[in-house]
Formats: structure tokens, sequence, C-alpha cells
């Protein structure tokens, strides 16, 4: 069993997810997104293995009712709120946002397994039409 103390809005649910509740809200963006700071911190946490330098600029994957979703950290978001692209917010079962909503946080192997599955991060991260499958039952 893992020894990461996950940052406080998050706390262990299983063996591959930690449970919390963010704010939900409507974004304009194309991806979904967290305050910048609480995401370095989270993936720091999340992903830090003791050894070298820790990546703080990968994703975070949350399940969101039944989406999968690739989460970055950028400036000017709420502390403790998930900024949720509109066309991916109607394919869930969330009603009048911002609402604060369970979140599971995939742990690091999960999130690992996800990315992987869905060829995250095997091409160009600049170009938006590689993005990890964000839809309804992604990595179900």
């Amino acid at each position: 069993m893992s020894s990461i103390q996950v940052h406080s809005m998050f706390e262990s649910f299983s063996s591959s997810y930690y449970f919390g509740r963010l704010y939900v809200t409507p974004s304009e963006g194309d991806e979904p997104v967290m305050q910048r700071e609480q995401h370095e911190r989270v993936a720091e946490q999340l992903y830090h293995d003791g050894s070298g330098v820790t990546r703080v600029d990968s994703p975070l994957v949350m399940k969101l009712d039944t989406a999968h979703l690739a989460v970055r950290g950028e400036d000017g978001v709420p502390a403790d709120t998930l900024a949720v692209p509109q066309s991916l917010l109607e394919q869930t079962d969330i009603s009048n946002p911002p609402a604060l909503t369970e979140v599971f946080l995939a742990k690091a192997d999960r999130a690992s397994q996800l990315l992987q599955f869905t060829g995250y991060g095997e091409a160009d991260p600049s170009d938006p039409s590689d993005e990890f499958d964000v839809g309804p039952n992604a990595g179900t």
C-alpha cells in the first residue's frame, strides 16, 4: 500500500482511486482544468516516487460521473474547482453547476493505465487532436 498523502481535498477510496469533492463549473476552454497550484501539489504528491524529479505538469486523471478526464493546471481557476468544457459537462448528470460534486482521482498506477490505454502522451501534446479520450464511459 502506498504511503502517499494526497492533498487534503482527497482521501483514499480504493486501491485505484482517491475520493474528493470539488466545485464543478462549466468553462469555455478545450480541456478540464483546476487551479495550477493545487494541481501541482496533488501531482507532486500523487506521482512522486521518491527518486529524481517529479513532473507536476502531467495531467491528473479524474473520474467525473462516468467520464475520465485528463485535468491540467491553469491560472485563474478558483481553488477547489474543476472547470469542465461545457460540451463535456452536458454529457454528465450534473445539473445547475457550479455544484459541489463527488470526484474520483486516479492513483498513480491507475492514472498511468488510463493514459496509456488511450495513447495519451504518445503523440504531440500540443496537438488538440491528440487529447485524452474524455467521453462518457472512457476507461470504464
